[in-house]
């Protein structure tokens, strides 16, 4: 027996021990075997060998067992070796099968007008499961690399490449594809996720990403019609006109572009800007400092870096509170009134607030709410509110905001799917109809936003501008931006809008987020806990039927639970769907109240927020118990992005963790608590604190007597 059917053998043999459908294994080995047998993967043997020899079956399997998917954001997910992983061959076959797909959609129209390649900063470094003394096509890729590889496959299919000099902001790009007129554009990057993940975004003639059928036309390309790859040698490219370095003409057109949105001159704010290591500082900086802003940069993560090395947890992602722990300290030391922060690939941002003494965060729909309600406001003393007007926002994004637009008497697109790219679909729908000047914000739950119309994807720098001149408006009215929040839910009713997660990781974790759908899905669910359904809504349902493709369907597979209301609510809904790009099932919880008066504003809020809390505990036990896992109450207290399998890991160490307490040497009790936490990554006492301290009175280190 060769080497090779040795290896196949073994693999074999290994996969049949997980425990998981059988059709992943046989769809895992086949690809396996061509990847060991086609010289295309020659640079990649040597790994998946190291793989085999010793036994990563969970992890093979994974690496192997479908080609990474094309969801709500693109293609993104872990760095690796295999088809379902980011590494130059799964970019290069990508970028040859959209290059078939441009040329076929737009004809010789395709290599003549382009398209745009544009990266963020990310470099992998996780070199944990691989052999360090073997070759490995993964080893330090970094972002740059990536549009290099795709670079080589669209000028070799003729297509002209206008590639930026540097890091750039994925908005910046959708603003270059409709700047320079071209065909298309690719942004590298993984977003906000963790250093481990890279990927790339595909987007269209109009600056947004692909939308249903057209991405799956793309992903059929990709899969099916891939015969061979073409590179050409990016100097070559350069030769024959194929390759365009751009940079600082496209940047100062996109910064004019956002500093028109101007609505207000009022600039009395300090802000500390952290850019997260990322591209912010090519976009959100430069703008506001145009702009006239007191704006410093946060000097804890105002570099370059894929390592994300002053990020809480290494979580690039300003959605999640911890990721402003470093910046609280710097913004102290400069009397800042204002955090603002962006991922990577400043398209997302989040916000701090200095509000009475107090560091207040605001979630992705407050800064919805607020946002449209400024707009509102300074369009009508500008005289320019119509009821044409429109705000345009996802089904999971605060339903106030719905109610802000009918009670202002303009107009709220309010139930598209989930993604940007259904936002910038309706606003190209707007300019077909003359009416892009209607148009005043694009909003999604998830911290994205964008105001204007030069660009087709959310924007954290127009978001800046007017979260800066509104904060600046406040100081000089003696508010804060949490005080006219709260003027906004006394008028209209406190809207709570929770986002929780059941993270389940592998080809075993695809299953069981098919296996939750599936129930939910199949059988009435008369109550969640003793909130009795009122009504089920299956996104599945409706028109267009039949779906217009799979992407169709997967962007479709979403259930709505809305709810009876209580005395004080006026809306309670629960809205689950999977991820499109992480393997995790999304849960999204609001209970909306009642106006009331601001002298009621802590009871009110109270009220509605326990109400959410409840109704969280009952439907997240109800997931759980379908799963068969019986999930302690205190695991709410856990990091709520921690996957499944950690959090149960957890609580299966958590008596060996106090048992330490016995431990007589401090140095060699840090060491052992060191170990048992490593499964959890960066920070890992501060992931389960919360938990072990509701158990045994205090946190972990007290609990240790440790430093």
């Amino acid at each position: 027996m060769d080497n090779y059917q040795t290896l196949i053998e073994k693999a074999k043999k290994g996969f049949g021990t997980i425990d998981i459908p059988e059709n992943f294994k046989t769809d895992a080995l086949a690809r396996l075997k061509a990847w060991l047998t086609d010289d295309m993967f020659a640079a990649y043997v040597p790994q998946i060998d190291h793989l085999i020899a010793s036994g990563q079956w969970e992890f093979l399997l994974d690496s192997f067992y479908q080609v990474i998917p094309f969801g709500t954001g693109g293609r993104r997910g872990l760095v690796g070796i295999g088809p379902n992983r980011i590494n130059p061959w799964t970019i290069q076959a990508s970028a040859q099968g959209h290059s078939q797909y441009l040329i076929k959609a737009h004809g010789e129209s395709a290599k003549q007008r382009g398209l745009v390649l544009a990266y963020d900063v990310r470099q992998f470094t996780d070199t944990g499961i691989y052999d360090p003394e073997r070759p490995n096509p993964v080893k330090d890729l970094n972002c740059r690399q990536l549009a290099e590889a795709a670079a080589q496959v669209y000028a070799a299919n003729g297509i002209r490449v206008y590639l930026f000099d540097s890091t750039r902001s994925t908005p910046e790009l959708s603003f270059a594809i409709r700047n320079l007129k071209a065909v298309s554009g690719c942004m590298f990057s993984a977003s906000h996720n963790p250093p481990t993940d890279n990927g790339k975004k595909v987007y269209d003639q109009y600056g947004g990403q692909l939308i249903p059928p057209h991405d799956q036309d793309l992903v059929d390309e990709v899969t099916r019609n891939v015969s061979a790859i073409q590179t050409m040698d990016l100097g070559a490219a350069d030769e024959k006109g194929l390759l365009v370095l751009i940079g600082r003409e496209v940047d100062e057109a996109y910064r004019a572009a956002v500093a028109e949105l101007q609505l207000s001159d009022a600039r009395g704010v300090k802000i500390l800007y952290s850019p997260l290591h990322g591209t912010g500082l090519t976009s959100v900086f430069p703008v506001l400092e145009s702009m006239g802003f007191d704006i410093h940069l946060d000097p804890a993560t105002a570099n370059l870096s894929g390592a994300f090395e002053n990020v809480t947890f290494n979580i690039p992602n300003p959605e999640v509170i911890q990721s402003f722990d470093t910046a609280l300290p710097n913004a102290d030391a400069i009397d800042a009134d204002v955090i603002l922060s962006t991922d990577p690939d400043a398209d997302r941002i989040g916000i701090m607030v200095r509000h009475h003494g107090n560091w207040k965060f605001l979630n992705g729909n407050e800064i919805g709410i607020v946002l449209s309600e400024y707009a509102i406001d300074q369009y009508r003393k500008k005289g320019w509110l119509t009821p044409t007007h429109v705000i345009i926002k996802t089904e999971v994004t605060s339903s106030l905001i719905d109610t802000i637009a009918a009670e202002n008497g303009i107009q709220c697109i309010g139930d598209l799917l989930v993604g940007f790219k259904y936002i910038g679909e309706c606003m190209n729908r707007l300019e077909r109809e003359g009416r892009q000047g209607d148009f005043i914000l694009g909003t999604e739950e998830s911290h994205g936003f964008l105001m204007g119309n030069y660009a087709r994807d959310k924007d954290a720098a127009g978001a800046a501008v007017w979260l800066a001149e509104l904060t600046s408006q406040l100081k000089t009215d003696g508010r804060t931006l949490v005080e006219y929040l709260d003027a906004i839910y006394a008028k209209y009713g406190y809207c709570h809008n929770y986002l929780t997660e059941i993270r389940l990781l592998g080809a075993k974790g695809i299953g069981r987020i098919k296996t939750i759908m599936d129930h939910l899905r199949k059988n009435e669910i008369p109550a969640v806990g003793d909130f009795k359904v009122a009504e089920t809504i299956d996104r599945w349902q409706g028109e267009p039927q039949p779906h217009l493709s799979r992407t169709d369907t997967s962007s479709r597979n979403v259930l709505i639970l809305k709810l009876e209301n209580l005395p004080e609510t006026r809306s309670i809904r629960i809205t689950v769907r999977p991820s499109g790009t992480e393997p995790k099932f999304k849960i999204y919880i609001e209970v909306l109240g009642r106006p009331f008066d601001l002298s009621a504003m802590e009871s009110a809020k109270a009220q509605i927020v326990s109400i959410q809390e409840r109704l969280e505990q009952a439907f997240m036990g109800y997931c759980y118990g379908i799963l068969g896992v019986d999930f302690p109450e205190r695991g709410f207290l856990l990091f709520w992005q921690l996957p499944l399998d950690d959090k149960l890991k957890y609580f299966e160490i958590e008596e060996r963790i106090a048992g330490l307490k016995h431990v007589a040497d401090p140095g060699e009790r840090k060491q052992q608590l060191d170990n048992l936490l490593k499964f959890l990554g960066a920070n890992p006492v501060q992931k389960v604190d919360r938990a072990f301290g509701a158990r045994y009175g205090s946190g972990i280190m007290a609990y240790l007597d440790l430093k």
